[in-house]
């Protein structure tokens, strides 16, 4: 199992300068999100200041690109790092893609299959197929030789996506190489939904669901003190309850005896109380969607909660632990050590 770390929007010195440090920890990769900034630039940085590493979008927002364009900067990222990336997709939220990036969004689920496929076929066209990609919703048949990417040694690229619900991880088991599974997950909803719903997908398929690799973030708290936990268990607290907040997503409280909980939090959000958000994620509620222990107890955690079942864990709240605390960063590598070994 390997062991990442979340990064989201950096400078491009201060990208590769966190790479560098973390790669001389002991961290598998580096997993970049995409909110206020894109990924691309800063995992080229990040790249050249640490090559062993493994470079992950989580995710690159698919729609408002052409599947070209993304699988272009793919095979870009690709070659420069020795085929140490994978393209991760997703979806984003409906406001976001309507109202901010301006592109349609619905129907989300086969809009968001037939884009996958249609990275694809690119895929394999830069690699020396002839593009002819007839979809739902994209058609791709143009790539004259002179507008093709060089072709080089590292095109067999992971394509990942997100997935939530039973649509879209059905999916995701029939056509992704992984999924990029929500932070806000509990054992029993790997257990119980997604891995069940993946193995639908790829019994669908024709595949072994052993063959999509679960790229999971965690909310992992360490400290062997309660004061040295606060600051990460306050973090966690507040993006169980922010992501909790989100109708779509009751069921993960619901099935574990929490009915009305994530009701109670999008009131709370819709009246600015995040106070009231903290208290609602109880230490009970946390204990299934954060792990929350001592330093030396937190690779055996981990280990327990994911090994067979995650192929990269990824690290939520470990870029502010290093940023408060640099001094943690060996004991992170500590952590990296132990998980990959285990």
């Amino acid at each position: 199992m390997e062991f990442d770390l979340m990064v989201g929007p950096l400078t491009w010195s201060a990208a590769g300068e966190l790479a560098a440090n973390v790669e001389r920890a002991g961290f598998s990769g580096m997993l970049f999100t995409e909110t206020s900034q894109t990924p691309w630039m800063s995992i080229a940085t990040a790249a050249q200041a640490a090559p062993s590493l493994t470079f992950t979008t989580g995710i690159a927002v698919a729609f408002p690109r052409s599947p070209m364009v993304s699988a272009a900067l793919a095979w870009e990222l690709a070659e420069n790092t020795g085929g140490r990336f994978r393209l991760g997709l997703g979806s984003q939220v409906k406001a976001h893609v309507e109202r901010r990036y301006g592109v349609a969004y619905e129907p989300v689920g086969p809009r968001m299959k037939d884009y996958l496929l249609a990275v694809r076929a690119c895929l394999r066209a830069f690699g020396g197929e002839k593009l002819a990609y007839d979809g739902e919703h994209y058609k791709l048949t143009l790539l004259p030789r002179d507008w093709a990417p060089r072709r080089h040694a590292f095109g067999d690229i992971g394509v990942d996506v997100s997935a939530v619900g039973p649509w879209m991880t059905r999916m995701a088991g029939e056509v992704a190489d992984g999924i990029h599974v929500h932070p806000l997950h509990s054992v029993h909803y790997l257990e119980q939904r997604l891995l069940p719903s993946v193995a639908e997908g790829a019994a669908r398929a024709g595949r072994d669901p052993s063959a999509v690799d679960l790229i999971v973030p965690v909310f992992a708290a360490p400290g062997d003190t309660p004061e040295e936990r606060a600051p990460l268990v306050a973090r966690a607290r507040r993006q169980v309850g922010f992501y909790g907040s989100t109708k779509n997503y009751a069921f993960q409280f619901d099935d574990l005896g929490f009915e009305g909980l994530s009701a109670k939090l999008n009131d709370a959000l819709k009246q600015g109380d995040m106070a009231t958000m903290a208290d609602l994620v109880t230490d009970e509620v946390l204990d299934h969607f954060a792990v929350v222990c001592p330093w030396e107890e937190l690779a055996p955690r981990l280990l327990e909660r994911y090994r067979g079942r995650a192929a990269r864990v990824v690290m939520y709240l470990a870029e502010d632990s290093l940023r408060t605390d640099p001094a943690s960063l060996p004991k992170w590598g500590r952590v990296a050590e132990a998980v990959r070994a285990g």
